[in-house]
């Protein structure tokens, strides 16, 4: 057994090399997925390293601000490959690929190839392969892996999270005077900004700090790992939050929009932390925006 945070976890998923085949026939229902969603994310990781190391790729932009690189398409590609292979039944909703952004029914995978494609381009060592399996509305099985550290961070509903092959757990702090907060600042969409800033300097008045890597994926599973306390951000799409908010939720943290509830996947308004935290940036959204400006996108 593993102690996490004063807690006994329980060991964790069998995690195999991504290039053997799937053989254990005791494997909970859920590790053939896990296996596949991290054999598909060290194939996205070898790609992207590639990308990263010859400088040679190409930068488009889909939107103001709003990047694309050879990189993301070819690794979404793959990811898509290998997951096809395994599961030809399952739809998928990619970040590069999608057509209209709303959950299929029934077992749907959430890809987001590169999640920080701005720092990849910058040559800024945060980003990351996010990818999650959903079903009938509900997350499964969640995968995050930061390319340039190697940490790769899994959970499975009802199983708990896991950084490489240590449990983990959110943290136990309730003082927001010594809490760090994870944030992002939208690039496309600068609606709330004034009021986001007013609330981000609220949080420097009231936490010990605020950092903002650039990932959304990262930042929530910094949350899961303790490392964060909370996090905040708007403008988000269901690829960037679909795998680490699971890993949040079973290392027992809370996600909801920024009215308290569960509409986060769409929403476009995420809150996350451990309880105390989370209890504390909820109270203070409430104090610093409109109604209209903290109700989900759709």
């Amino acid at each position: 057994m593993i102690k996490v945070d004063g807690q006994v976890g329980r060991q964790p998923p069998a995690i195999i090399n991504y290039q053997s085949l799937i053989t254990n026939q005791e494997m909970s229902s859920w590790e053939k997925e896990l296996n596949t969603a991290v054999k598909a994310a060290r194939k996205a990781q070898d790609i992207i390293l590639e990308y990263r190391e010859s400088r040679a790729f190409e930068i488009d932009f889909k939107g103001e601000n709003d990047l694309v690189t050879d990189a993301d398409l070819k690794a979404e590609q793959v990811i898509l490959e290998i997951i096809r292979d395994a599961f030809p039944g399952d739809t998928w909703l990619a970040e590069e690929s999608a057509e209209e952004l709303k959950l299929p029914e029934g077992r749907s995978w959430l890809i987001d190839p590169i999640d920080g494609t701005t720092n990849f381009a910058h040559g800024f060592p945060v980003f990351c392969v996010s990818i999650a399996l959903w079903e009938n509305g509900k997350p499964r099985v969640g995968v995050m892996l930061e390319v340039n550290s190697d940490d790769l961070f899994t959970a499975i509903k009802g199983e708990g999270a896991w950084l490489n092959d240590q449990a983990i757990a959110v943290s136990s702090l309730e003082d927001p005077a010594n809490a760090l907060i994870g944030t992002g600042f939208p690039y496309n969409d600068l609606s709330l900004v004034d009021d986001y800033m007013v609330y981000f300097r609220r949080l420097m008045d009231y936490t010990q700090g605020v950092r903002r890597p650039g990932s959304a994926a990262y930042d929530l599973c910094c949350v899961a790992c303790g490392w964060f306390d909370g996090f905040y951000e708007y403008s988000l799409n269901a690829w960037d939050v679909a795998a680490a908010s699971l890993i949040v939720q079973e290392a027992g943290g809370i996600v909801t929009d920024w009215n308290g509830e569960d509409h986060w996947l769409f929403g476009e308004r995420i809150v996350a932390g451990n309880p105390s935290i989370h209890h504390f940036l909820l109270n203070h959204m409430q104090d610093v925006f409109t109604a209209e400006d903290r109700a989900p996108v759709r």
